[in-house]
């Protein structure tokens, strides 16, 4: 990239102007995502206007349309709903009030309309825009704006932002909002998971989602509940004798707890709805059980926006602004999503024409087309729950395999949920499931028994690792494992776990020369809060560590809102690998984050301390600065709070924190509890076809490079890679992979923290079209 490209981002927006209004209903996350357009709108030049309620801001004009300054979007990165407002507009729906909001924009000289909300309101901004020449000709003509005005402004750029916690628009994957209202809605659950396991109670639980089910099913898999309501995919006719089954099936295993999740728009085959009052009056009447129903309501709307949600919004603000002051006459509007990992971008009403496809499918009852429409991902998750809630386990073991399950590292939250969906998975398809306790060192001495469908229940919300996990490797004792290998006759091994689950993967490859009881086919599921296990974007673990952070860092920051300029430097973990303290930092609004994939000098942290010497003159007074643990040998926190201590006197005062164990965090997020169980899910499947493949005259031999295998998240699909081929990926003296794709985040970190700096533009997404995207590759 030449250094005139990198110049261009600063001055593509000189001469030019943004407004930014939120509309429809709020979603946690759109504060992130208003705070990255005004800073990066700033940064490259242009300028940038709030339009307060929405809409209605747009039409009314006068004080509802103000110019944003870099200080006037600070603090609302961690707070929930829209800051800006945002209203449901009866006059924009008129041609009368686009022609009022057409003539106020036209005299800001804004041609540039990021909208961050629904469905509706980016339907309502595509109307705007394709009607934009008209209402100026009738400006014109009517002698309200003058023709120089008129040329000045001929065409709309119009980019929109997905905020709706329903997750209900397609060609992305995660709308903003729908991670944090999914964490509301799994800290109720397991609030009232405790209290009915006191009482061998039913719950009904209902969740939002008028016309889309996926924070029911998310919820449900994230929860192991019994049974899940969307309207995607109404039940069978004989659901009540199904259901009522189930539950007192699950009741006879020992279960002293039934959940059953319903969308609020839940349907039956013929359109008629199913109520949560409906469900429990049937389970009261056929059954007998204690039974009540929680409707959540706008609580799932509330709380602070998760680190996923901030993320989500930060990066999908930076590319709006670059796809506005890229754009021209020709280019059509356009929404920036998320695909895997990934920013795109698509055409609006692409987009809103699938959206509005769904809903025809399902008032045509064609829930298969609906399912379909809805994507991959959606898919995905619905089969992995059919396969987990909706299959009774065989009660032979005959043609059955044997695998066995373990951890292996340190414990990260979401394992055991891995566990859970790996051993259900694995009884389902009729093998026989051995847990092994202590990771490799509890399969050299035989800590190994026999798991049945219980033995797990429960284990979705409960974080750490319940098996036990160390991070001893194989290699010493090969002799050992073999011989347990063959006693319990394992025929495979999912290995669940971090950096030494690889290592461990690669010793077990090696060891198959001189051991052919080795010769078992093996995957690894990346699962550590440090997410450095090479072949995967996430691992298990991480999301969990960085909510943790995020939630450490904002009180950490409240605690400052009384006292005048304050520094906090805080150290997070994860080895050498920065993934935790760039992500925190970008989710929590750090000055500065120390990594040691990006080497740093003293000449920087002088750089860094001026930086905020500067600061404190503005209205912010406290800044952020998050060291990871070994980013440097000599720059150690210590230094680094004495450094800023010493040059902050009479200027700011500083304080240190070392976060330590703290960031193995509790319960799951229900991200990690979703990710492990579809990983575990597909795991186990892969397994299964391997064990066949490997048969040779009446035993199992896996002796290619696939065969060893790790499963990991790469930019848009799940896939499987030998060990082997990842060897050359891996710096294994520091431990981590040697290209990180998170890397490419850092600059935004930067420049939202204000640093004059080059933004790498040559990485931006590029328009596609939804189409092609749907038969792509599967998202998680």
């Amino acid at each position: 990239m030449t250094h005139e490209e990198h110049h261009a981002a600063k001055t593509l927006g000189i001469g030019k102007a943004i407004a930014v209004l939120t509309s429809g209903g709020d979603a946690q996350g759109m504060n992130a995502a208003v705070r990255a357009v005004v800073r990066v709108g700033i940064f490259t030049g242009a300028r940038v206007f709030f339009v307060h309620e929405g809409y209605q801001g747009l039409v009314d004009g006068g004080d509802h349309i103000k110019e944003a300054t870099w200080e006037s979007v600070s603090m609302m990165l961690q707070l929930g709903g829209t800051v800006i407002g945002g209203a449901r507009c009866k006059d924009f729906r008129e041609r009368e009030g686009r022609l009022r909001a057409a003539y106020n924009l036209v005299k800001r000289g804004i041609t540039n309309l990021c909208v961050i909300g629904g469905d509706g309101s980016l339907t309502g901004a595509d109307t705007f825009r394709s009607e934009w020449s008209d209402l100026l000709s009738d400006l014109q003509k009517a002698g309200k704006i003058t023709d120089e005005e008129a040329t000045k402004s001929s065409y709309l750029n119009i980019v929109g932002l997905v905020g709706s916690i329903d997750n209900d628009f397609c060609g992305t994957d995660m709308t903003i909002g729908t991670d944090s209202a999914l964490h509301r809605i799994m800290e109720i659950v397991d609030a009232i998971t405790t209290t009915a396991q006191s009482h061998q109670r039913t719950f009904v639980l209902e969740v939002m989602g008028r016309h889309c089910g996926y924070l029911a099913l998310v919820t449900s898999l994230s929860c192991g509940a019994d049974w899940v309501f969307i309207p995607e995919c109404p039940p069978d006719d004989d659901w009540e004798e199904h259901l009522c089954r189930r539950l007192s099936e699950t009741r006879t295993r020992g279960s002293r707890l039934n959940i059953i999740i319903v969308a609020e728009g839940a349907i039956d085959k013929n359109g008629k709805p199913i109520t949560s009052e409906d469900i429990k009056n049937l389970v009261v009447k056929r059954l007998g059980y204690d039974t009540r129903v929680t409707v959540l309501g706008h609580v799932q709307r509330g709380g602070t926006p998760s680190a996923f949600d901030r993320i989500l919004g930060s990066r999908m603000g930076v590319e709006a602004v670059m796809a506005l002051l890229e754009g021209t006459p020709d280019t059509p509007a356009c929404v920036v999503s998320l695909s895997g990992n990934q920013a795109v971008r698509l055409p609006l009403m692409e987009c809103v024409q699938v959206t509005k496809d769904v809903t025809k499918a399902m008032d045509e009852k064609k829930f298969d087309e609906a399912l379909k429409l809805r994507g991959r991902s959606f898919m995905n998750n619905w089969e992995v729950y059919k396969l987990l809630a909706h299959v009774r386990p065989p009660v032979s073991k005959s043609g059955s395999h044997t695998v066995a399950v373990m951890n292996v590292g340190a414990p990260a939250a979401g394992m055991n949920a891995a566990v859970r969906s790996t051993v259900r998975i694995g009884l389902i398809q009729g093998n026989r499931v051995l847990v092994v306790h202590d990771g490799f060192e509890g399969l050299a001495k035989g800590q190994i028994e026999e798991a049945g469908w219980s033995y797990v229940g429960g284990w979705t919300g409960q974080g750490g690792s319940k098996l036990g996990t160390k991070r001893t490797l194989p290699k010493k004792s090969f002799e050992q494992i073999s011989a347990n290998i063959t006693k319990f006759n394992i025929q495979g091994l999912v290995i669940i776990g971090g950096f030494e689950a690889y290592t461990g993967g690669l010793e077990l490859m090696e060891g198959r020369k001189q051991f052919d009881e080795l010769c078992i086919p093996f995957v690894v599921i990346p699962a550590t809060v440090s997410n450095n296990v090479p072949g995967s974007d996430f691992s298990v673990g991480a999301d969990t560590a960085l909510n943790t952070i995020c939630t450490t860092c904002d009180r950490i920051k409240q605690s400052a809102a009384g006292t005048k300029r304050r520094v906090f430097i805080i150290e997070t973990m994860g080895g050498y690998c920065g993934y935790l303290a760039t992500m925190a930092g970008l989710a929590a609004g750090a000055d500065a984050a120390y990594i040691f994939e990006e080497p740093f000098t003293i000449r920087d942290l002088q750089a860094n301390v001026e930086h905020l010497v500067q600061k404190m003159k503005t209205t912010v007074k406290r800044g952020l600065v998050l060291r990871n643990e070994k980013c440097n040998k000599n720059y150690t926190t210590d230094f680094i709070f004495n450094l800023y201590s010493e040059e902050g006197k009479g200027i700011f005062d500083s304080r240190k924190n070392v976060l330590g164990h703290m960031q193995q965090g509790g319960s799951p997020t229900p991200f990690d509890r979703n990710f492990a169980t579809k990983m575990g899910a597909k795991a186990m499947n892969w397994m299964s076809g391997k064990i066949k493949e490997s048969y040779r005259n009446g035993r199992i031999f896996a002796n290619t490079p696939d065969s060893g295998c790790v499963l990991g998240m790469r930019k848009r699909a799940l896939v499987f890679q030998p060990v082997a081929e990842l060897k050359d990926q891996t710096d294994f003296e520091h431990r981590i992979p040697k290209e990180q794709w998170w890397l490419k985040l850092r600059p935004i970190l930067k420049i939202l923290a204000k640093y004059e700096i080059d933004l790498d533009t040559s990485d931006h997404a590029h328009l596609e079209h939804i189409t092609r995207k749907r038969s792509g590759e599967a998202a998680v």
